[in-house]
């Protein structure tokens, strides 16, 4: 079987290694993929949100399967492109991945169809939300409509923090078009956890959650970013909070999905927050979490490749999901300004030493090869990812691990695996 993923960070290399393992797969293509891949897949140089072009080279070359990784060439509807030319493929049509391409689209679906969630308004107009604003409970939770890569989110506690986020993300257009329409909810208090679900648009099956670190520094402090680490299991979610999650939560939404004629079928990634009276949502994605798969697959016994055929086939009833008792941790290594301005080509030391390590994994997010030298290319950079006994073991590995990699203004929070670091609403 001959496998195309697409994308090119850090869960994308989990999903490849991931891929690698299974027998049924006889090679796999990266789309665009980095430096840090090629040992598993060979690159492809078309730009993941390319989605004509990567399905006429997929066509040409006889892919079996493609997996798709970022939100992007799902929102533009790679999918139904693929499936048009007779294509399998791993992800949610068009349609669907607007639940992550619309917030109000999402929202509106867990308001009609009573899923708990953060009550909400929303604007079109600047000037009517700043008016808004004057009557406002604070804090309160902004976000850009589109799509922001985890940027598009300001929890403002004043209303003069509120009135910069809507100006930067509905006159300044820092997110471009994503922030033609915003949404200003109420803030939500608990701990915030990451839940996947495969769905094959009737059956799911829930993955182990997770929890990301979002915020750039130590304690949640700073601006969000698209993940600064992960980890799983969570030791705080018992039995009775993961049927809770199910009940209120994940069998509601597949459902919502089917009333509304979404036709949901792939990997469906919730936001959720515990709060005093229960689980909410915070928003839905629409493909795998990141940096959460680089905890999660580690973890995952099965053969991913059968998990995926199972779930485009709509025969995931078939599917029970074994997994590794250990626990796991993922920190990312950034470079320093991230996630707002940042600079590139810092040499990257230490990797041929921690590449040796037992039950340690190095997943490269943004790194170019030059020689035989990596060097630093984008925000987030590398992923490093142990398995440890406790999670507390993890951690402690991890930091350790660390400690053998340098580049410069290299940049890491130091708290990846401690829950109770209260809400992030994301």
């Amino acid at each position: 079987m001959n496998v195309l993923v697409i994308g090119n960070g850090g869960r994308e290399h989990a999903l490849i290694w991931k891929i690698y393992q299974s027998e049924k797969v006889d090679k796999i293509y990266v789309a665009p993929g980095n430096d840090g891949m090629t040992d598993l897949a060979e690159r492809i140089d078309i730009a993941a949100a390319d989605i004509y072009t990567l399905a006429d080279w997929a066509k040409e070359h006889k892919i079996d399967l493609t997996v798709v990784g970022p939100e992007k060439p799902l929102v533009k509807g790679i999918v139904n492109e693929f499936e048009k030319r007779g294509l399998k493929i791993f992800g949610p049509n068009k349609l669907a991945a607007r639940v992550e391409g619309s917030k109000v689209f999402s929202k509106n679906i867990l308001k009609k169809h009573k899923i708990p969630t953060a009550e909400f308004e929303v604007f079109t107009k600047p000037e009517l939300a700043m008016e808004f604003l004057k009557e406002a409970e604070y804090p309160l939770v902004i976000k850009a409509e589109g799509l922001a890569f985890g940027k598009g989110v300001v929890i403002a506690t004043d209303i003069d923090q509120a009135e910069e986020a809507i100006t930067r993300i509905m006159e300044d257009k820092v997110f471009g078009d994503a922030g033609s329409r915003i949404v200003i909810e109420n803030f939500l208090e608990g701990e915030e956890i990451s839940v996947m679900v495969f769905t094959d648009g009737k059956n799911f099956v829930p993955l182990e959650f997770a929890q990301d670190h979002k915020a750039v520094f130590d304690g949640d402090e700073g601006p969000n970013t698209g993940g600064m680490g992960s980890y799983s299991p969570l030791p705080y979610i018992d039995e009775k909070s993961e049927k809770e999650i199910k009940n209120k939560i994940l069998k509601p939404a597949i459902e919502a999905f089917n009333e509304e004629g979404l036709n949901y079928k792939g990997i469906l990634y919730i936001n959720i927050i515990m709060t005093e009276i229960g689980p909410e949502v915070l928003d839905f994605n629409a493909r795998f979490g990141d940096p959460e798969t680089q905890v999660i697959l580690p973890r995952m016994e099965n053969d991913i490749i059968d998990v995926f055929e199972k779930t485009i086939d709509e025969r995931l009833s078939e599917i029970t999901i074994d997994w590794d008792s250990r626990a796991a941790v993922c920190v990312i290594l950034t470079s320093a300004g991230y996630p707002l301005t940042f600079d590139t080509g810092k040499e990257i030391k230490g990797l041929d030493k921690i590449n040796r390590i037992d039950n340690l994994l190095v997943f490269h997010a943004g790194t170019a090869k030059i020689g035989d030298k990596y060097y630093t290319a984008g925000g987030r950079v590398l992923g490093l990812t142990v398995l440890g006994e406790s999670l507390d073991d993890a951690v402690s590995r991890v930091y350790k691990y660390i400690e053998e990699i340098y580049f410069e203004d290299m940049h890491f929070r130091t708290d990846i695996g401690y829950p109770n670091r209260g809400s992030i609403n994301y």
